[in-house]
């Protein structure tokens, strides 16, 4: 009888880029708040980017277009650029409530932002171009490790609410492929001013008229996916309507999911200019990257309906808005009171940016709040209420700022969160 030995298994190996990416902190984050409500403790959890459709349900009208569209069996695939009457109704929608004036053959449909973002890089870079982006802000190193570009990254300031300067990124424009911007900025919910943004496009334009021929122009990826949910005397700008020859170089990246709280239906498109869009048409058809023709079908519908869209949005402002300011004037009761912790009046989007300067201090066991991991930690734990460092959004891992996210927070829990982290700020020494 023979025997047989096993040999020992051989390590298994992938791509570098497979091997080296990094998975998001956020989600790390998440899986811990998540355990601990597993474990039943009541956790207030102001760290997703997202909606409690509960509390913030997509609008009935696209409910009905989505049944509908199931109903009537529109359930085969849609074309790689998305359905014709789904751009048709983009460019009424983006025409008629921001003045963009676009033709059909400059939008691209897709699974929400983020496949239209990724397609972007992919569409315009080659290994080794380099990207140029702010920190915080959303995934970028991501899209550029995908991509394998070179990344410059440019620390920006409480004292410009965390958005980029034309200064900032001079210095880059040179060898800069593709510069990436968001406003209003995901994580901050500050917006880029309409003097920044202008100083901006015109860095642009000038480096592009001094390319030599047959070098890549300098795009600019401009995600405005929040450009609905400004508040206040908060106004949203962009690069074409600031300087109109932008629109050769600029790249639009929207969707419902934040306008209509409808992440999960995953509708996104880009906008840009016609060869560019036909390319990445050609990388997102081999993804299939494409929304579900449903979807499609109930969106185009649903944006030609401009009351229901109008009272949607007046609606959504308003009960974002208002957990937003309510959020700022608690931490700026907190402020009154002493304790080390600040914010930025609220601008946009569904974030408030938080400033929690307890490094050094001690708890009442005795540790030392050393840094942000464990200051995070300690307001988990203590005050139970859930926040995301800067540091997630490739921000420095000794900065204090934090994203608070209103998207799955009930007015009536504001007041119970600001008792909660008062009370231990009061432990700490």
């Amino acid at each position: 009888m023979s025997t047989t030995t096993s040999s020992p298994a051989k390590e298994l190996i992938v791509s570098n880029i497979a091997e080296n990416i990094v998975s998001s902190e956020i989600i790390k984050l998440a899986w811990e708040v998540n355990d601990k409500i597993k474990k039943g403790e009541k956790i207030y959890n102001l760290t997703i980017g997202d909606f409690n459709s509960k509390i913030f349900p997509i609008p009935a009208e696209l409910k009905r277009e989505i049944i509908s569209a199931y109903e009537n069996d529109e359930t085969n695939y849609p074309p790689a650029e998305g359905v014709p009457e789904l751009r048709n109704a983009v460019c009424h929608f983006l025409k008629r409530l921001h003045g963009l004036d676009f033709k059909t053959e400059n939008v691209i449909i897709a699974g929400g932002a983020r496949p239209i973002i990724y397609a972007i890089y992919k569409t315009i870079l080659d290994p080794g171009d380099t990207v140029v982006f702010p920190v915080p802000s959303w995934n970028n190193n991501h899209y550029s490790q995908l991509s394998s570009a070179k990344l410059v990254l440019i620390e920006t300031k409480a004292s410009n609410n965390f958005m980029p300067l034309a200064s900032d990124i001079k210095k880059h424009i040179k060898t800069a492929t593709l510069i990436s911007l968001c406003s209003p900025l995901n994580p901050t919910g500050t917006t880029l001013t309409k003097e920044a943004l202008t100083e901006i496009c015109d860095l642009i334009l000038e480096e592009n008229a001094g390319r030599e021929e047959g070098r890549k122009p300098v795009y600019l990826m401009y995600d405005q996916i929040y450009w609905t949910l400004t508040f206040g005397n908060t106004k949203h700008f962009d690069p074409v309507t600031l300087r109109p020859e932008m629109k050769n170089y600029t790249l639009f990246v929207d969707g419902i999911s934040k306008a209509f709280a409808a992440t999960g239906v995953r509708v996104g498109w880009g906008i840009g200019p016609k060869k560019v869009i036909d390319r990445m048409k050609s990388m997102l058809g081999h993804m299939g990257a494409w929304a579900p023709r449903p979807e499609q079908m109930a969106t185009a519908r649903f944006l030609m309906n401009d009351s229901a869209v109008d009272t949607y949005l007046a609606d959504i402002r308003k009960k974002i808005s208002e957990r937003l300011i309510a959020f700022y004037k608690g931490f700026q009761s907190l402020k009154q009171e002493g304790f080390k912790v600040d914010a930025i009046s609220p601008q946009a989007a569904i974030y408030l940016t938080v400033q929690l300067s307890l490094h050094g201090q001690k708890t009442a066991e005795g540790t030392i709040l050393s840094t942000t991991k464990d200051v995070t930690k300690y307001i988990l734990d203590e005050a139970k209420v859930a926040l995301v460092p800067f540091a997630a959004f490739g921000d420095l891992d000794t900065s204090n700022w934090y994203r608070l996210s209103v998207g799955t927070c009930k007015i009536e829990d504001v007041d119970g969160i600001i008792t909660n982290l008062r009370n231990a700020f009061k432990k700490l020494v």
